[in-house]
């Protein structure tokens, strides 16, 4: 929560002015017991900061950078993180509709340099194409009204600005097969949208390969997941999963690890990108 008590929205520079904070408590060598003894802050708010949980107010900020002996031009960086923290994009408007963890899936997609993702049942969302996308939320969320349905395709349509901006998105895809045979929408739909991933395909940014069903299993099968790399070496890449249990994001350099050999291996078991291509033409 933030001082108005509205929910807080992660967002890139939140993540790195909580990371910067926590390595310069810990460069000054104090433990957060210590922190809490020396400013009387709550304990439970210095761990919900350093975790991104809560954004702190300016005062907060400046009596852990005084007592942490933070100065000069890397003090002024804190403080312009905390300011850019506050900067919401256009899925704010969105919030009525999406589920949390998905708006925050968003933030980070937003200020992205590449995606690696794979998907076992459906085309990528951003990859998808209108119609695809409204069909695949009627059906997925039956029980929704027409509205958030179409607030739902607006959301998704316009996420995927990342691919056409100045300098877009590199985007890596591997898609199982089973997500380009099931007919979303109907055959026209269907038809549509495996055509337009023909078409994409020709930019030099998106880079997508199918995962045959000849492949057999593979160690991708258990479910889908998205790795988000960011240009400054300073935020911490991230890892999303998507499942019936619910969505969740991954951050340590282990799970990174871990997921980045995942999506090799998946790689290994995919048609090249020649094929995919040949694949993808037949399959329209």
């Amino acid at each position: 929560m933030d001082v108005t008590g509205r929910k807080v929205m992660p967002t890139v520079r939140l993540r790195r002015l909580a990371s910067e904070l926590r390595n310069a408590r810990l460069a000054a060598g104090l433990k957060i017991e210590e922190v809490v003894r020396q400013t009387g802050l709550d304990q439970s708010s210095i761990y919900r900061i350093e975790r991104a949980l809560n954004k702190p107010q300016r005062r907060t900020v400046m009596t852990l950078l005084d007592l942490y002996g933070v100065t000069g031009e890397k003090r002024e960086s804190f403080l312009g993180w905390l300011k850019d923290s506050n900067q919401q994009g256009w899925f704010r408007a969105y919030e009525p509709y999406l589920p949390e963890q998905y708006q925050s899936y968003i933030a980070f997609e937003y200020e992205a340099e590449s995606s690696r993702t794979y998907e076992s049942m459906f085309i990528p969302g951003l990859l998808q194409t209108e119609d695809y996308a409204r069909a695949l939320v009627r059906g997925v969320l039956p029980t929704i009204d027409s509205d958030a349905v179409e607030r739902r395709v607006e959301a998704r349509m316009r996420r995927q600005s990342v691919l056409s901006r100045p300098t877009p998105m590199q985007l890596k895809a591997l898609v199982d097969e089973a997500a380009i045979r099931r007919v979303v929408g109907g055959p026209e739909i269907m038809r549509a949208q495996i055509r337009h991933l023909a078409r994409v395909m020709e930019q030099p940014n998106i880079h997508l390969q199918v995962v045959p069903f000849e492949a057999g299993a593979h160690p991708g099968m258990p479910g889908s997941f998205i790795l988000l790399d960011f240009a400054d070496p300073s935020d911490v890449p991230l890892i999303y999963t998507d499942s019936m249990a619910g969505d969740a994001f991954l951050e340590t350099p282990g799970e990174y690890k871990h997921f980045e050999e995942l999506f090799d291996q998946v790689a290994v078991k995919a048609l090249s990108l020649a094929d995919t291509k040949k694949f993808i033409k037949e399959a329209a």
